[in-house]
Protein backbone atom coordinates (compact mmCIF):
# COMPACT_ATOMS: atom_id res chain seq x y z
CA UNK A 1 0.00 0.00 0.00
CA UNK A 2 1.06 3.36 -1.00
CA UNK A 3 2.46 5.50 2.29
CA UNK A 4 1.55 9.09 2.15
CA UNK A 5 4.32 11.60 4.02
CA UNK A 6 2.92 14.56 5.42
CA UNK A 7 5.40 16.81 7.44
CA UNK A 8 4.31 17.81 10.91
CA UNK A 9 5.21 21.86 10.04
CA UNK A 10 2.59 21.82 7.13
CA UNK A 11 -0.28 19.95 7.96
CA UNK A 12 -0.38 20.97 11.94
CA UNK A 13 -3.58 22.94 12.88
CA UNK A 14 -4.69 23.88 8.97
CA UNK A 15 -7.79 25.26 8.39
CA UNK A 16 -9.37 24.61 4.80
CA UNK A 17 -10.05 28.12 2.89
CA UNK A 18 -13.04 28.47 0.65
CA UNK A 19 -10.52 27.84 -2.09
CA UNK A 20 -9.40 25.41 -0.50
CA UNK A 21 -13.03 23.87 -0.26
CA UNK A 22 -13.82 24.65 -4.26
CA UNK A 23 -10.66 22.70 -4.82
CA UNK A 24 -11.78 19.54 -2.90
CA UNK A 25 -15.21 19.50 -4.87
CA UNK A 26 -13.28 19.41 -7.91
CA UNK A 27 -10.70 16.95 -6.94
CA UNK A 28 -13.63 15.19 -6.24
CA UNK A 29 -15.92 15.54 -9.07
CA UNK A 30 -12.55 13.63 -11.24
CA UNK A 31 -12.16 11.04 -9.29
CA UNK A 32 -8.87 11.68 -6.98
CA UNK A 33 -8.27 9.38 -4.41
CA UNK A 34 -8.50 10.95 -1.23
CA UNK A 35 -5.36 11.08 -0.12
CA UNK A 36 -3.74 12.61 -3.27
CA UNK A 37 -6.19 15.22 -2.59
CA UNK A 38 -5.05 15.46 1.18
CA UNK A 39 -1.29 15.66 -0.58
CA UNK A 40 -2.54 18.34 -2.87
CA UNK A 41 -4.35 20.62 -0.08
CA UNK A 42 -1.21 20.31 1.89
CA UNK A 43 -3.98 19.23 5.06
CA UNK A 44 -3.99 16.27 6.84
CA UNK A 45 -6.06 13.27 5.53
CA UNK A 46 -8.33 13.14 8.70
CA UNK A 47 -9.42 16.95 7.86
CA UNK A 48 -9.84 16.57 4.46
CA UNK A 49 -12.28 13.42 5.58
CA UNK A 50 -14.06 15.63 8.14
CA UNK A 51 -14.38 18.33 5.39
CA UNK A 52 -16.00 16.08 2.78
CA UNK A 53 -18.59 14.85 5.60
CA UNK A 54 -19.11 18.61 6.13
CA UNK A 55 -20.28 19.38 3.24
CA UNK A 56 -22.25 15.64 2.10
CA UNK A 57 -25.84 17.02 0.61
CA UNK A 58 -27.94 14.85 -0.99
CA UNK A 59 -28.92 14.60 -5.20
CA UNK A 60 -31.75 13.11 -6.85
CA UNK A 61 -30.66 11.42 -10.07
CA UNK A 62 -33.02 10.89 -12.78
CA UNK A 63 -34.38 7.37 -11.99
CA UNK A 64 -35.49 9.01 -8.39
CA UNK A 65 -32.75 7.42 -6.53
CA UNK A 66 -30.78 9.52 -4.21
CA UNK A 67 -26.86 10.07 -3.80
CA UNK A 68 -24.73 12.35 -1.91
CA UNK A 69 -22.03 15.17 -3.55
CA UNK A 70 -19.83 17.56 -1.43
CA UNK A 71 -20.48 20.91 -2.12
CA UNK A 72 -17.68 23.23 -1.51
CA UNK A 73 -20.80 26.02 -0.19
CA UNK A 74 -22.52 24.20 1.75
CA UNK A 75 -19.38 22.97 3.40
CA UNK A 76 -18.28 26.78 4.20
CA UNK A 77 -21.56 27.96 5.19
CA UNK A 78 -21.40 25.24 7.95
CA UNK A 79 -17.85 26.33 8.52
CA UNK A 80 -18.42 29.99 9.52
CA UNK A 81 -21.49 29.35 11.04
CA UNK A 82 -19.67 27.23 14.02
CA UNK A 83 -16.93 29.59 13.79
CA UNK A 84 -19.50 32.28 14.99
CA UNK A 85 -20.92 30.31 17.69
CA UNK A 86 -18.41 28.49 18.97
CA UNK A 87 -18.24 28.86 22.35
CA UNK A 88 -15.01 27.46 23.39
CA UNK A 89 -12.96 30.20 21.25
CA UNK A 90 -13.60 33.09 23.75
CA UNK A 91 -10.86 33.71 26.04
CA UNK A 92 -12.76 36.32 28.26
CA UNK A 93 -15.82 33.55 28.98
CA UNK A 94 -12.71 31.52 31.09
CA UNK A 95 -12.10 35.17 33.26
CA UNK A 96 -15.78 35.79 34.64
CA UNK A 97 -14.05 38.86 36.92
CA UNK A 98 -12.84 40.24 33.92
CA UNK A 99 -15.58 40.23 31.65
CA UNK A 100 -17.41 41.90 34.43
CA UNK A 101 -14.72 44.62 34.65
CA UNK A 102 -15.28 45.12 30.83
CA UNK A 103 -18.61 45.54 30.67
CA UNK A 104 -18.95 47.64 33.89
CA UNK A 105 -16.35 49.90 32.42
CA UNK A 106 -18.23 50.45 28.96
CA UNK A 107 -21.83 50.92 30.23
CA UNK A 108 -20.79 53.03 33.64
CA UNK A 109 -17.49 54.55 33.34
CA UNK A 110 -17.95 55.23 29.41
CA UNK A 111 -14.73 53.65 28.54
CA UNK A 112 -13.49 52.76 24.88
CA UNK A 113 -12.21 49.10 24.35
CA UNK A 114 -8.92 50.01 23.49
CA UNK A 115 -8.79 52.00 26.76
CA UNK A 116 -9.71 48.97 28.52
CA UNK A 117 -7.48 46.44 27.07
CA UNK A 118 -5.02 49.65 27.58
CA UNK A 119 -5.42 48.88 31.64
CA UNK A 120 -5.61 46.07 31.48
CA UNK A 121 -1.86 45.41 29.88
CA UNK A 122 -0.83 48.00 32.10
CA UNK A 123 -1.97 45.52 35.42
CA UNK A 124 -0.22 42.47 33.50
CA UNK A 125 -3.97 41.40 32.21
CA UNK A 126 -4.04 41.67 28.97
CA UNK A 127 -5.55 38.49 27.98
CA UNK A 128 -6.92 39.67 24.64
CA UNK A 129 -6.73 42.55 22.39
CA UNK A 130 -8.59 45.84 21.31
CA UNK A 131 -9.30 44.23 18.12
CA UNK A 132 -10.61 40.81 19.71
CA UNK A 133 -12.52 43.32 22.49
CA UNK A 134 -14.46 44.49 19.35
CA UNK A 135 -14.77 41.12 17.80
CA UNK A 136 -16.43 40.41 20.73
CA UNK A 137 -18.88 43.62 21.53
CA UNK A 138 -19.85 42.97 17.62
CA UNK A 139 -21.27 39.22 18.88
CA UNK A 140 -23.10 40.28 22.08
CA UNK A 141 -20.33 38.40 24.64
CA UNK A 142 -21.20 41.48 27.32
CA UNK A 143 -24.66 41.07 28.34
CA UNK A 144 -25.99 44.77 27.28
CA UNK A 145 -23.17 46.41 25.49
CA UNK A 146 -23.31 46.44 21.83
CA UNK A 147 -22.33 48.85 19.61
CA UNK A 148 -24.24 51.95 20.60
CA UNK A 149 -23.00 51.43 23.49
CA UNK A 150 -19.68 52.58 22.48
CA UNK A 151 -18.63 56.06 22.63
CA UNK A 152 -16.74 56.01 18.88
CA UNK A 153 -16.88 53.33 16.70
CA UNK A 154 -15.77 54.29 13.23
CA UNK A 155 -13.12 54.21 10.60
CA UNK A 156 -11.23 57.27 11.29
CA UNK A 157 -9.79 58.67 8.00
CA UNK A 158 -6.71 60.93 8.14
CA UNK A 159 -7.69 64.17 6.18
CA UNK A 160 -5.17 66.20 3.92
CA UNK A 161 -5.85 69.48 5.10
CA UNK A 162 -4.25 72.80 3.06
CA UNK A 163 -2.01 75.57 5.56
CA UNK A 164 -3.63 78.88 5.41
CA UNK A 165 -0.87 81.29 5.65
CA UNK A 166 -3.17 84.52 5.62
CA UNK A 167 -3.47 86.66 8.69
CA UNK A 168 -6.80 87.43 10.00
CA UNK A 169 -8.18 90.48 9.05
CA UNK A 170 -10.22 90.99 12.14
CA UNK A 171 -7.20 90.10 14.34
CA UNK A 172 -4.07 92.00 12.88
CA UNK A 173 -2.15 92.85 15.45
CA UNK A 174 -2.15 89.41 17.51
CA UNK A 175 0.77 87.11 18.13
CA UNK A 176 0.43 84.16 15.30
CA UNK A 177 1.25 80.70 15.88
CA UNK A 178 4.06 81.02 13.70
CA UNK A 179 5.33 82.50 16.55
CA UNK A 180 4.83 79.48 19.00
CA UNK A 181 8.29 78.35 19.97
CA UNK A 182 9.60 74.53 18.95
CA UNK A 183 9.09 74.01 22.60
CA UNK A 184 5.81 74.41 22.95
CA UNK A 185 4.94 72.97 19.30
CA UNK A 186 6.91 69.49 20.61
CA UNK A 187 5.02 69.25 24.05
CA UNK A 188 8.25 69.52 25.69
CA UNK A 189 7.20 71.76 28.97
CA UNK A 190 4.27 71.90 30.95
CA UNK A 191 2.31 75.01 30.97
CA UNK A 192 0.76 75.67 27.75
CA UNK A 193 -3.02 75.02 26.69
CA UNK A 194 -5.32 75.80 23.88
CA UNK A 195 -8.36 77.10 23.96
CA UNK A 196 -12.06 77.47 22.56
CA UNK A 197 -15.58 78.14 23.51
CA UNK A 198 -18.53 75.42 23.15
CA UNK A 199 -22.00 76.54 21.61
CA UNK A 200 -25.08 75.32 23.70
CA UNK A 201 -28.81 75.61 22.68
CA UNK A 202 -29.23 78.25 19.59
CA UNK A 203 -31.98 79.53 20.74
CA UNK A 204 -32.80 81.17 24.14
CA UNK A 205 -29.92 81.05 26.78
CA UNK A 206 -26.75 82.12 25.16
CA UNK A 207 -24.77 80.22 27.94
CA UNK A 208 -22.00 78.65 26.98
CA UNK A 209 -18.23 76.74 27.97
CA UNK A 210 -14.48 77.82 27.78
CA UNK A 211 -12.72 75.04 27.50
CA UNK A 212 -8.99 75.14 27.77
CA UNK A 213 -6.41 71.54 27.26
CA UNK A 214 -3.24 71.50 28.20
CA UNK A 215 -0.43 70.18 25.56
CA UNK A 216 1.63 67.84 27.51
CA UNK A 217 -0.64 66.13 29.61
CA UNK A 218 -4.24 66.77 28.34
CA UNK A 219 -5.33 67.93 31.11
CA UNK A 220 -8.74 69.75 31.14
CA UNK A 221 -10.57 72.69 32.52
CA UNK A 222 -13.84 73.61 31.87
CA UNK A 223 -15.74 76.76 32.89
CA UNK A 224 -19.82 77.69 32.34
CA UNK A 225 -19.91 80.77 30.77
CA UNK A 226 -23.15 83.15 30.85
CA UNK A 227 -22.49 84.29 26.97
CA UNK A 228 -19.82 84.07 24.22
CA UNK A 229 -18.28 87.81 24.67
CA UNK A 230 -15.04 88.98 25.57
CA UNK A 231 -16.23 90.41 28.82
CA UNK A 232 -17.53 86.14 29.81
CA UNK A 233 -13.92 84.86 28.92
CA UNK A 234 -12.16 87.74 30.62
CA UNK A 235 -14.12 86.54 33.93
CA UNK A 236 -13.56 83.10 33.45
CA UNK A 237 -9.86 83.90 33.23
CA UNK A 238 -10.02 86.37 35.89
CA UNK A 239 -11.70 83.89 38.46
CA UNK A 240 -8.65 81.23 37.32
CA UNK A 241 -5.96 83.40 38.51
CA UNK A 242 -7.63 84.42 41.71
CA UNK A 243 -7.77 80.83 42.14
CA UNK A 244 -4.38 79.88 41.48
CA UNK A 245 -2.64 82.98 42.72
CA UNK A 246 1.11 83.78 41.76
CA UNK A 247 1.33 79.95 40.85
CA UNK A 248 -1.34 80.81 37.56
CA UNK A 249 1.55 82.35 35.55
CA UNK A 250 3.28 79.04 35.95
CA UNK A 251 0.48 77.15 35.01
CA UNK A 252 -0.93 79.25 32.46
CA UNK A 253 2.57 80.09 30.33
CA UNK A 254 0.67 80.38 27.19
CA UNK A 255 -2.75 79.70 25.55
CA UNK A 256 -3.24 79.28 21.56
CA UNK A 257 -6.95 80.19 20.82
CA UNK A 258 -8.89 80.41 17.44
CA UNK A 259 -10.21 83.68 16.08
CA UNK A 260 -13.44 83.64 17.34
CA UNK A 261 -14.80 87.21 17.78
CA UNK A 262 -15.15 86.48 22.36
CA UNK A 263 -11.30 86.13 22.02
CA UNK A 264 -9.97 89.15 19.79
CA UNK A 265 -9.19 91.29 23.17
CA UNK A 266 -6.28 89.39 23.94
CA UNK A 267 -4.49 91.91 25.09
CA UNK A 268 -6.78 91.97 28.38
CA UNK A 269 -6.52 87.82 28.42
CA UNK A 270 -2.88 88.40 28.54
CA UNK A 271 -2.99 91.48 31.29
CA UNK A 272 -3.38 90.14 34.78
CA UNK A 273 -6.82 91.31 36.71
CA UNK A 274 -4.83 91.55 40.03
CA UNK A 275 -1.97 93.79 39.33
CA UNK A 276 -2.04 94.42 35.42
CA UNK A 277 1.34 92.65 34.86
CA UNK A 278 1.17 90.27 32.02
CA UNK A 279 0.18 86.90 33.32
CA UNK A 280 0.32 84.78 29.83
CA UNK A 281 1.10 84.63 26.10
CA UNK A 282 -1.32 83.85 23.58
CA UNK A 283 -1.48 82.62 20.37
CA UNK A 284 -3.67 82.63 17.39
CA UNK A 285 -4.17 79.69 14.85
CA UNK A 286 -4.47 80.59 11.48
CA UNK A 287 -8.41 81.08 10.50
CA UNK A 288 -10.18 78.29 9.54
CA UNK A 289 -7.50 76.29 10.91
CA UNK A 290 -8.62 74.07 13.63
CA UNK A 291 -6.47 71.21 13.36
CA UNK A 292 -3.36 73.62 14.52
CA UNK A 293 -5.56 73.19 17.74
CA UNK A 294 -6.01 69.42 17.44
CA UNK A 295 -5.64 68.46 21.48
CA UNK A 296 -8.62 71.27 22.32
CA UNK A 297 -10.89 69.89 19.29
CA UNK A 298 -10.62 66.64 20.47
CA UNK A 299 -11.33 67.02 24.36
CA UNK A 300 -14.18 69.03 22.76
CA UNK A 301 -15.58 66.10 20.97
CA UNK A 302 -15.18 64.31 24.22
CA UNK A 303 -17.50 66.30 25.94
CA UNK A 304 -20.04 66.54 23.49
CA UNK A 305 -20.52 63.20 24.50
CA UNK A 306 -21.75 64.08 27.68
CA UNK A 307 -23.47 67.73 26.12
CA UNK A 308 -24.58 66.86 23.15
CA UNK A 309 -25.11 69.75 20.36
CA UNK A 310 -28.32 71.61 20.91
CA UNK A 311 -28.10 71.19 24.65
CA UNK A 312 -29.43 73.78 26.87
CA UNK A 313 -26.21 74.45 29.23
CA UNK A 314 -27.83 76.82 31.68
CA UNK A 315 -29.66 74.01 32.99
CA UNK A 316 -26.81 72.58 33.85
CA UNK A 317 -24.96 72.81 37.30
CA UNK A 318 -21.16 73.65 37.93
CA UNK A 319 -21.45 70.21 39.73
CA UNK A 320 -22.11 68.60 36.40
CA UNK A 321 -19.70 70.51 34.55
CA UNK A 322 -17.01 69.45 37.18
CA UNK A 323 -17.91 65.89 37.17
CA UNK A 324 -17.26 65.73 33.30
CA UNK A 325 -13.63 67.20 33.58
CA UNK A 326 -12.82 65.08 36.66
CA UNK A 327 -13.79 61.96 34.24
CA UNK A 328 -11.78 63.32 31.09
CA UNK A 329 -9.10 64.07 33.53
CA UNK A 330 -8.81 60.28 35.15
CA UNK A 331 -9.39 58.86 31.73
CA UNK A 332 -6.19 57.02 30.57
CA UNK A 333 -5.41 57.86 26.80
CA UNK A 334 -3.70 55.82 24.05
CA UNK A 335 -1.12 58.62 23.49
CA UNK A 336 -0.03 58.80 27.44
CA UNK A 337 0.52 55.53 27.85
CA UNK A 338 -2.69 54.71 28.73
CA UNK A 339 -1.91 56.92 31.90
CA UNK A 340 -4.58 59.75 32.99
CA UNK A 341 -3.41 63.43 32.64
CA UNK A 342 -4.35 63.19 36.68
CA UNK A 343 -1.38 60.88 36.49
CA UNK A 344 0.64 63.24 34.68
CA UNK A 345 0.01 66.38 36.20
CA UNK A 346 1.36 64.50 39.77
CA UNK A 347 3.97 63.43 38.23
CA UNK A 348 4.98 67.36 36.91
CA UNK A 349 3.96 68.98 40.26
CA UNK A 350 5.75 66.65 42.53
CA UNK A 351 9.52 66.83 40.27
CA UNK A 352 8.56 70.97 40.19
CA UNK A 353 10.60 71.19 37.09
CA UNK A 354 7.60 71.68 34.59
CA UNK A 355 8.88 68.09 32.45
CA UNK A 356 7.98 64.68 33.09
CA UNK A 357 10.15 61.96 34.69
Amino acid sequence: MEQVNYTAKSAKYKHLTERDRYLLEGYLEIGLPVKKIAQKLNSHLSTVYREINRGRVNRIKSDLTEYQVYRANTAHTDYEKKVTHRAHSLKIEKYKEIATYIREKILKDKYSPDVIIGELKRDAQGLICTKTLYNYIDRGVFEGVTNYSLWEKRKRHKHKYRQISRISLKNKGSRSIEERPEAINKRLEYGHWEGDSIVGKRLGRKDGLFTLTERMTREEIIIKIKSMTQDSILNALNKLETNYGGYFRKKFKSITLDNGREFLDWEAIERSGLNGRKRTLVYFAHPYSSWERGTNENQNRMIRRFIPKGTDISKLSDKDIKRIEEWMNNYPRKILGYKTPNELVLNITNNSSGVLN
